[in-house]
């Protein structure tokens, strides 16, 4: 199973963008997307920024990924 995480775009330069996913900051690709601004919501899969999404998607992604991991699902 791929797992795509949502994440906050905090600043882009050269291609890739800093990206706040639950208060970890990482630097991921940008490449891929098209019109990609701070504030902008992205999933991400393999250090790659891979779609644009909006905050609800973003909120309901981290809200499902809570629940299988306080389920002990997350590990299988």
């Amino acid at each position: 199973m791929c797992v795509g995480l949502s994440a906050r775009v905090i600043n882009i330069e050269d291609g890739t963008a800093l990206i706040d996913a639950s208060g970890a900051k990482r630097t991921v690709s940008a490449e891929l997307i098209d019109d990609l601004e701070p504030g902008d919501y992205v999933m991400v899969h393999a250090g790659v920024a891979i779609a644009k999404i909006t905050d609800t998607s973003a909120d309901e992604t981290g809200k499902i990924m809570e629940s299988l991991h306080g389920n002990g699902t997350a590990d299988r």
